[in-house]
């Protein structure tokens, strides 16, 4: 019989599917790691950014819409995950060939790489102002090596033992707690009547703002799920725990710019807090609380970094390449902005959004769930296709980054001035409603439809 300790235990699976004995996450655990998970500094952020542009009111529906997209999806590919107990990448495997799912683990890598550098731009610049309130010093530079080793730290303790231990014993409970507080403190002198200005973000934008965040868990939702008792407790998990989290968090920043007049950067928001609890002691333990509850979200990208580098180099260990990872997201860090922020959060939306309609199509609706696992792995199996790439599903995956763009380019601007030499003004800015990421998923998952029909070879298998 497996020992609770054994359960914990930071030893790790790789790529390979998850053995039964493994799999011990309930739906409550997944709840409490994706909720966790949906509630952060970022995502303060990001809601920050919605307003005064929509107002209140339509911000919130662009914040409750995106987020049902976008966490609707998440669970999906969660517990396509869970059903066979492989990590997103190799789920990618039958869509884009064994070889071909190397280019979305290495555009994967690029964009957790790019979240590493942002959870501990974001996570310094926090610790950096307590530092300043409490001891006169921010001393950002040191608060960097601080947060950065804390991160790794639990990123070799892996999923299991963080959400059984870390999170549901003392890190999630923390954040919550706070997140009431902050809420209620908000709320304490009303909601805030302040008419909307225009400019940016549009109704479409603000739905891409909301949809990415979601949509940036898609690469690596499995690598989580994949330790889950069943599909059915992975998507009720993922969905109830990330949709609460997303809507709440989400709303809440865009209240602290409204009511504490933050601004939509870390700082910003920090400072908020700090005013919405009178600059007190108590505004300091918030921060400090919510620095240690963003220490999850750098654990879960430095983890799924290292994964996704496994469905290249199936030879490297977890310990070596969460380590490695951690010291160039920690240099990366010290120059990124908040400019480079919204156009990272745009363009992880318009390759992702397409690479998983072409899952969602090629997965759930072709193949109807059924996978050959054990093909999963091997070399000139039924999914190595043409030399291991299924070149076919580039055609949809293009069409639907495309799209996205000619929707919605900003904040690119030498894609703004490319697409508007194309076709002149973007089409969401003609159509102000029009996100970009819906669009390109429907494009992707038709297109795929379509080819999966001249594909030569048979697209759907027999349930092993």
């Amino acid at each position: 019989m497996t020992t609770t300790a054994e359960r914990v235990a930071p030893s790790d699976p790789g790529i390979s599917p998850v053995p039964e004995s493994r799999r011990v996450l309930n739906a409550f655990d997944l709840a409490v790691l994706w909720g966790d998970l949906g509630i952060g500094l970022l995502v303060l952020v990001t809601g920050a950014l919605l307003v005064p542009a929509l107002g209140l009111g339509v911000a919130l529906i662009a914040i409750v819409v995106g987020s049902v997209l976008g966490v609707g999806l998440l669970a999906l590919v969660g517990a396509a995950g869970a059903r066979h107990g492989v990590p997103t990448m190799v789920l990618f495997r039958p869509v884009l060939g064994v070889r071909g799912s190397w280019i979305a683990s290495a555009l994967n890598v690029v964009q957790l790489v790019g979240w590493v550098a942002v959870e501990f731009w974001a996570m310094s610049y926090v610790a950096a102002l307590v530092s300043e309130r409490v001891f006169g010093v921010a001393a950002r530079p040191l608060w960097l090596i601080v947060v950065a080793t804390l991160c790794i730290a639990l990123a070799l303790w892996g999923p299991v033992g963080v959400t059984k231990v870390w999170l549901e014993r003392f890190s999630a409970w923390v954040i919550l707690a706070i997140s009431v507080v902050v809420t209620v403190l908000v709320f304490r002198d009303g909601l805030p009547h302040v008419a909307a200005s225009g400019g940016f973000p549009n109704f479409g934008q603000a739905l891409d703002l909301v949809i990415a965040m979601p949509i940036s868990w898609l690469p690596l939702v499995a690598d989580y799920t994949r330790f889950a008792r069943g599909s059915k407790s992975a998507f009720s998990g993922t969905f109830v725990g990330y949709l609460i989290a997303n809507i709440w968090l989400y709303a809440l920043g865009a209240l602290l710019v409204l009511d504490a007049g933050a601004t939509p950067d870390p700082r910003g928001i920090a400072l908020g807090i700090l005013a919405i609890a009178g600059g007190s002691l108590a505004g300091i333990l918030f921060l400090v609380g919510l620095l240690a509850g963003e220490s999850d979200e750098a654990f879960a990208n430095l983890y799924s970094t290292a994964v996704s580098i496994q469905n290249v180099w199936p030879g490297a260990t977890v310990r070596r390449l969460v380590i490695i990872i951690g010291a160039v997201g920690a240099v990366l860090a010290a120059g990124l902005t908040m400019t480079t922020y919204e156009a990272f959060l745009f363009f992880i939306g318009s390759v992702f959004v397409p690479l998983f309609g072409i899952l969602a199509a090629d997965h759930f609706v072709v193949r109807r769930g059924a996978l050959d696992t054990a093909g999963l792995y091997r070399d000139g199996g039924r999914y190595w296709f043409s030399g291991g790439f299924r070149l076919s599903a580039l055609v949809p995956w293009i069409a639907g980054f495309l799209v996205f763009h000619l929707v919605d380019p900003s904040p690119l601007g030498w894609l703004i001035d490319l697409v508007s030499k194309v076709i002149g003004a973007p089409l969401g800015e003609r159509i102000a409603w029009l996100p970009g990421a819906i669009p390109s998923f429907i494009v992707a998952f038709l297109v795929t439809l379509g080819s999966s029909r001249i594909d030569t070879r048979p697209a759907v298998e027999a349930r092993p």
